[in-house]
């Protein structure tokens, strides 16, 4: 008998998040230099999940 996919692991889901956490937008300003040390993390400019 097989497992229900909705009792998977979550280390199967591949599904592509749209929505960032902070600290996953915080890297990705860094990455892109519009995050400076000492800049506020509260109010963060938009981001858009990289491909």
């Amino acid at each position: 008998m097989s497992q229900h996919r909705s009792l998977k692991g979550a280390s199967t889901i591949t599904a592509k998040r749209n929505v960032l956490k902070r600290f996953e937008r915080v890297e990705l300003l860094k990455k892109r230099g519009q995050f400076k040390p000492g800049d506020k993390v509260i109010g963060l400019r938009k981001t858009m999940p990289e491909a």
